[in-house]
């Protein structure tokens, strides 16, 4: 076979600006690829809400299951008489898990927290337990006589891990129409955690994600460089 008398090819240069916009689709494309990442990671957050109204009588407990599975806490509304009755409404908590008091006196009392409060890192979470309501005779303490829509602060476990949640109640304390005697009465009013572990959760929010949404710039808005990134932000890419 006659060898070809025509020359090797010799590589064509790529000019400086073709490079320029080779390397910003790549840039591009691994923008896109981590921007979707994230959106997948935020679209798995999510709060867990049940609505329930669930009357805790006296001489009456519930069995709080959060995650509808083990128990997690137990709300017990309690009275025993004999010269005078006494009346205590308190939470305890399964191994483990914990509620946000305060220690007064010695004794852990469970806050009623208002709606938009944060419950996470940092705050006063007591295991065990804590009062709600204690009464004696006709007197009532806590911070809980006569809230209506409060919040407890509630931090358990999921497989070993943290996660957050709350308990939406409204208690009443004092004397019913019948029998005409004192007493305290809850009312469990919904619950919810958050799915993600050692995430902060609202008290009251019912719907995730509580994420900030990114959308990723186009392919081409990147390829345009400094004045790409700059229209896609002006146009909201960054919310």
């Amino acid at each position: 076979m006659k060898p070809s008398s025509r020359p090797p090819r010799t590589p064509s240069r790529l000019s400086d600006s073709v490079h320029r916009q080779l390397n910003m689709y790549a840039l591009a494309a691994t923008a896109a690829g981590v921007g979707m990442l994230a959106l997948s990671q935020a679209a798995e957050a999510k709060i867990v809400y049940t609505k329930t109204h669930v009357a805790i009588l006296p001489k009456h407990s519930y069995k709080l299951r959060l995650n509808h599975e083990q128990t997690d806490f137990t709300l017990a509304n309690i009275t025993f008489c004999s010269d005078y009755c006494n009346y205590e409404f308190w939470l305890t908590c399964a191994a483990g898990n914990s509620a946000i008091g305060q220690l007064t006196s010695g004794y852990v009392w469970g806050l009623a927290l208002k709606q938009g409060s944060r419950i996470g890192t940092g705050q006063g979470f007591f295991p065990k337990g804590a009062f709600l309501v204690v009464g004696t005779g006709v007197i009532f303490v806590g911070h809980w006589v006569n809230v209506t829509n409060g919040y407890l602060g509630l931090k358990f476990r999921i497989g070993g891990k943290t996660h957050y949640g709350w308990a939406r109640m409204t208690v009443e304390t004092g004397a019913p129409p019948t029998p005409n005697a004192p007493r305290i009465s809850a009312t469990l009013t919904g619950y919810a955690y958050e799915t993600i572990p050692n995430k902060p959760i609202i008290a009251g929010k019912t719907k995730g994600p509580d994420v900030v949404t990114v959308q990723p710039a186009s392919l081409g808005r990147l390829a345009q460089g400094s004045a790409g990134l700059a229209a896609w932000r002006k146009a909201g890419g960054n919310k």
